[in-house]
C-alpha cells in the first residue's frame, strides 16, 4: 500500500510539472524509470500473496519450540523468546515518519525545483526494497523469535505472520527512506558543512528501529542486520546509479524468475562499456 502512494504521489507530480534536469546531479528516462518503479510495486504485491498464503503455526508446535542450537542457530540464539509489545508500537513511530522524511528535501531549492525527478527516484527506490522484502518474506519460512518464549499471546506465536522474521521489513524500508534523503541531500549539497549529521541521522533511525524490532520479538539480530543491510543499499544506490557522469555504468532491476522448481528473487545488475 505504502509502495501504491508513493506511486501516485509521484504520476500526479509528473501530471503537473516537467522534468527540469539541468540544475540536477541526476540524470532519469521516464521510459525506464517509471516501468521498473511499476514493476517494483507489482513484485511486492506478489510477494505479499506469497505471505498470505502461508499456514499457521500448528499450537501443539508452537508449545515444544525451545530455544536449542537445533532450532536457533548460536548468533541469533539471545533474543529467542523476547517479547515487547511496547516495543512494537514504538518501533512504528520512527517506521512511519521515515515515509515522510525526505519531504524535507524540498525545503532545498534545487531538490524543489526538480521535485518530480527526485520522487520518482525516491518511489522506484521503495519499490525495489519492497519488492526484496516481500519476496524474500512471502519465499522464506523463519519464525519470529517471539515464537520460542511464552510472553506472547499464544494467538501471535501461532499466527502466519509468525513465520516472516526473514528480513526485517521495519529497517529496511526505514534505512531505504533515510538513505535516500542523505544521498540526495549529499549530491545538491556537495559543500554543505551539514552533511555529516544528515548522515548519521540517516543511520540511526532505522538502527533505532532495528532495536526496538528486535526487542520486540520480531527479528532475531541476523534479520535485522540484512534488512538494514539491504535498505541502506537500495537507498544510497538507486540515486547513485542515476547520477550525471556516472562512469560505473551499472543499473539495476528487480527481478523474479523461476529456478528449478522454486522461485527465486533479486536484482539484475546491468554493465555498459
Amino acid at each position: 500500500m505504502k509502495n501504491k502512494i508513493l506511486l501516485l504521489f509521484t504520476l500526479l507530480q509528473v501530471s503537473f510539472a516537467s522534468f527540469g534536469q539541468d540544475n540536477s546531479p541526476y540524470k532519469t528516462n521516464l521510459k525506464v524509470d517509471l516501468p521498473v518503479t511499476i514493476a517494483g510495486v507489482g513484485l511486492s504485491g506478489l510477494g505479499v500473496y506469497f505471505i498470505s498464503q502461508k499456514e499457521s503455526i500448528p499450537e501443539a508446535q508452537a508449545l515444544t519450540l525451545s530455544r536449542s542450537k537445533n532450532d536457533i542457530n548460536s548468533f541469533d540464539r539471545f533474543s529467542a523468546g523476547y517479547y515487547s509489545e511496547s516495543a512494537k508500537k514504538t518501533s512504528d513511530i520512527p517506521f512511519y515518519g521515515s515515509f515522510v522524511a525526505p519531504l524535507a528535501l524540498l525545503l532545498d531549492k534545487d531538490v524543489y525545483q526538480n521535485a518530480p525527478q527526485v520522487f520518482l527516484l525516491y518511489a522506484e527506490t521503495m519499490s525495489v526494497t519492497g519488492t526484496l522484502f516481500a519476496m524474500t518474506a512471502g519465499l522464506v519460512d523463519r519464525k519470529r523469535p517471539m515464537v520460542y518464549g511464552t510472553e506472547a499471546p499464544l494467538k501471535d506465536r501461532t499466527s502466519k505472520n509468525a513465520r516472516n522474521a526473514f528480513f526485517a521489513g521495519h529497517p529496511a524500508a526505514t534505512a531505504s527512506a533515510t538513505f535516500f534523503l542523505a544521498k540526495v541531500f549529499h549530491d545538491f549539497n556537495p559543500d554543505s558543512p551539514a552533511r555529516p549529521f544528515v548522515w548519521g541521522a540517516a543511520a540511526a533511525v532505522p538502527a533505532t528501529v532495528g532495536y526496538l524490532r528486535l526487542k520486540a520479538g520480531k527479528h532475531f539480530l541476523s534479520d535485522v542486520i540484512t534488512g538494514y543491510s539491504i535498505g541502506t543499499a537500495v537507498g544510497i544506490l538507486v540515486p547513485h546509479l542515476h547520477k550525471k557522469g556516472n562512469a560505473s555504468g551499472f543499473s539495476v532491476t528487480p527481478v523474479v524468475m523461476p529456478v528449478m522448481d522454486e522461485i527465486s528473487n533479486g536484482m539484475a545488475l546491468s554493465y555498459k562499456f
